[in-house]
């Protein structure tokens, strides 16, 4: 299969621009679905040992990608605990 890619490179040069970056897309959503399977609190991998993990977070540890308006520094616990 690679050897058909080669030869594919080879003779149609204006292929590799399109072939970097469809594989740098497929490697970019696989790093971010891997992010979001490791990293999300809702997400629960062990359930004998840790079944609701989202109650072991604090309230300054940021979960999310991108935060526009909050800083989670500065944010308190408002409700009891577990």
């Amino acid at each position: 299969m690679l050897a058909a890619i080669a030869k594919q490179l080879k003779s149609h040069p204006a292929l590799i621009p399109l072939l970097f970056f469809i594989s740098g897309g497929g490697a970019m959503s696989f790093m971010y679905l891997a992010r979001l399977g490791l990293k999300n609190p809702d997400v629960c991998w062990d359930r004998k040992n840790n079944p609701e993990p989202w109650n072991q977070m604090a309230p300054t540890d940021q979960y999310k990608f991108y935060s526009v308006n909050i800083d989670y520094s500065k944010l308190k616990k408002n409700g009891p605990d577990f």
